[in-house]
């Protein structure tokens, strides 16, 4: 069997398929910071034998963990002299203009820690000054007496010409074998001082922390009698191997979320939904992404830590494209200084969780709200509820405050919550030139259809898709992932003065690189499949646009078309297009996709009990305009293909609630999905 385990902030999920097609899931709690320990505990609460697993797939937040809560190993810098404060003066784009107190991020590596050597190439690459081996030495000498744990090297020009780096790597090696080490190269090959030079440091500042955690975690499954071959979701969409994960750690840095984002493509292909909104509420955030025509986007412009008060700490890695606010199941209600109710960021997470919880939680959440208002069941929890109790601590922190019932006040907090998603689907659909009635939108996650239904309405998307596995879904896209390799190089060519055979020539030699490591992977060239992107700009434009190009051997015919995309593109992503400017390619983007053997998702067989015979009881839920009704609830498990729900209903499963609104209509499709018609004309 496929076994997919993926750890989030508050709860750690597990999805596993059996050659037959069979799916099975479940969930038990996060255990920082012993995450492996979790992954052990919701394998074992499966009841599967270790023995059967054939794959094992895995997503962790331990990277993006790490650097959020500054975890690291004390890690120094080598680079080109004349540039040891690139990490210092960094970008001088400030996200609050007007804000007189604004400080530039800290760098992850102090001054002291930065150190310089005597070597230079120009812009083309070609070596004006060698390397010198006795400067790298007292750099580690240095680093040595500092107790330093890993070095990053970052060289000026090096994507065009790693040759110094991979001297200066190799010398550190020998010197020093225990050390971490990471050449900018090694991790990208796009220009940008800066941003490539944040990359590597933030790479050798994880390593050691990914290759304690992937051995702990290996050693685990051997222990525990598993043989199967293991691989790591990466944040490009794509999966790799442990060994490979362990090099270059910082491509997990969003490696849970985005297997929900392919796993609504990949549903999306199954049900011919080729427009796609990804939607994704878990306990501590909200996260959302845009599929268009079945592709999912990815980019290299990343930032963590980055808001509308700090410019963050850029990552020139491959990304899907998400958007991801603080807000989900524990996101914590609280009145601020001028008396506003906010919901979020600060979570009460897994532990002491929200009020409902019973382990100590005293902040109201949004699973409180929706416990008070009908939407969720008592009984459902993992823990004995105490409603009063949390209906007292409604009252106290924010009832009170507002001379509001505690139902108003819980409603508040989900209006609150619903209106922050809300900004964040709109910045990936409309505010990116897309009109949300051409896509559906896919729930998922613990709390994703319990709001999506509300927020659809309110988008203007006409229809919801509520998948099987839902509260386990970034799991489920684990299991339908191939390998994925992306290699990115700046190559500034204008298109009107380019020489296709040179373009063919970079364009094998890329493709070649991607062989080579799969086949040191193990992994066989006939299934390999390449996919081509050119990040595309007009001359004397500062920026980029990613477009897709064609595969096959380049033509003069090819490259007019390619132009043609390019205008396409710019004019939806900034209404404009310059037609009788000339056009260059910035960087050519190789993805490389490792196909594996999917697993088989079965129909769902017609069941034998009525759309009456599902309900579990009707009970009244708080809704928005139309105050406490009476609404029938729904037990999944009991629904079966064509079964037709109208709203009000809640469709409750073991580890999340669909809320369906008056006027909206639930059907059940062949493979057990919740497809609802939000009203929207």
């Amino acid at each position: 069997m496929r076994v997919a385990t993926d750890i989030g902030g508050t709860f750690t999920d597990l999805v596993y398929v059996d050659d037959e097609g069979k799916i099975g899931m479940a969930k038990s709690h996060t255990t920082p910071p012993n995450f492996e320990k979790g992954v052990m505990d919701v394998i074992e609460k499966t009841g599967i034998d270790p023995h059967a697993i054939d794959t094992f797939i895995h997503g962790t937040t331990v990277i993006i963990n790490a650097l959020t809560e500054r975890k690291g190993v004390k890690t120094g810098l080598i680079t080109t002299k004349g540039f040891r404060d690139v990490l210092e003066i960094a970008r001088g784009n400030r996200p609050d203009l007007f804000n007189i107190r604004y400080k530039k991020p800290e760098p992850f590596v102090p001054r002291f820690l930065r150190l310089e050597v005597e070597e230079r190439l120009n812009y083309k690459g070609e070596v004006l000054t060698e390397i010198k081996r006795g400067d790298v030495e007292k750099a580690v000498d240095h680093f040595k007496k500092e107790g330093v744990q890993a070095i990053a090297v970052s060289f000026l020009h090096a994507y065009k010409n790693p040759v110094h780096e991979q001297k200066a790597a190799k010398w550190i090696k020998e010197m020093w074998p225990e050390v971490a080490v990471t050449a900018s190269h090694e991790v990208t090959k796009e220009w940008r001082e800066y941003e490539r030079t944040n990359t590597a440091v933030l790479n050798s500042y994880v390593k050691p922390i990914a290759a304690s955690y992937i051995d702990r975690l290996q050693d685990k499954l051997k222990r525990h009698g598993a043989k199967s071959r293991n691989y790591i979701m990466q944040s490009n969409g794509g999966t790799t191997t442990f060994d490979s994960a362990k090099e270059t750690p910082i491509h997990m840095v969003e490696s849970g979320p985005v297997a929900g984002v392919y796993g609504a493509a990949v549903l999306g292909e199954m049900l011919g939904e080729k427009n796609i909104i990804a939607f994704d509420i878990g306990g501590t955030t909200a996260k959302c992404s845009l599929i268009e025509k079945g592709e999912v986007k990815v980019s290299t412009d990343y930032y963590i830590e980055k808001s509308e008060k700090s410019a963050g700490y850029p990552l020139k890695i491959p990304v899907v494209d998400i958007v991801e606010i603080g807000n989900g199941g524990g996101s914590i209600a609280w009145i601020d200084d001028a008396g506003s109710l906010k919901v979020g960021p600060q979570s009460a997470g897994a532990v002491p969780g929200p009020v409902a919880y019973g382990q100590g939680g005293t902040e109201p959440t949004t699973t409180d709200a929706n416990l008070i208002t009908g939407r969720l069941a008592p009984e459902n929890f993992d823990y004995p509820v105490d409603l009063e109790h949390v209906k007292k601590v409604m009252e106290e922190k924010v009832a009170k405050h507002f001379g509001l019932s505690v139902e108003e006040a819980s409603l508040g907090i989900i209006r609150i919550a619903n209106a922050n998603m809300l900004n964040a689907l709109r910045l990936i659909s409309v505010r990116k030139g897309h009109d949300p009635r051409d896509f559906t939108l896919v729930a998922f996650g613990g709390g994703g259809s319990m709001h999506a239904p509300a927020l659809a309405r309110e988008l203007g998307v006409k229809k919801v898709i509520v998948p099987v596995a839902a509260p386990v879904f970034s799991a489920w896209g684990m299991l339908m992932t191939d390998l994925r390799h992306d290699y990115i190089e700046t190559r500034i060519q204008r298109l009107d003065e380019a020489d296709v055979r040179t373009l063919n020539r970079l364009w094998a030699q890329m493709e070649e690189t991607a062989v080579q490591q799969y086949r040191e992977e193990g992994f066989p060239k006939e299934r390999v499949m390449f996919s081509r992107w050119a990040d595309m700009r007009y001359v004397g434009q500062e920026h980029t646009v990613k477009v897709p190009v064609p595969g096959e051997s380049w033509t003069e015919r090819t490259i007019r078309e390619v132009i043609q995309r390019f205008h396409q593109l710019h004019e939806q992503h900034y209404t404009f297009k310059l037609e009788s400017t000339p056009v260059e390619i910035v960087n050519m983007h190789l993805t490389a996709f490792g196909s594996v053997t999917k697993p088989k998702i079965q129909k769902m067989p017609a069941g034998d009990v009525s759309e009456e015979e599902a309900i579990k009881e009707v009970r009244p839920v708080f809704y928005e305009e139309e105050g406490w009704v009476q609404t029938s609830v729904y037990l999944r498990e009991r629904l079966s293909p064509g079964m037709h729900l109208s709203g009000p209903a809640i469709v409750e499963e073991k580890a999340a609630s669909t809320v369906v609104y008056p006027g909206q209509a639930v059907i059940v499709d062949d493979y057990g999905n919740l497809i609802i018609e939000t009203g929207v004309k």
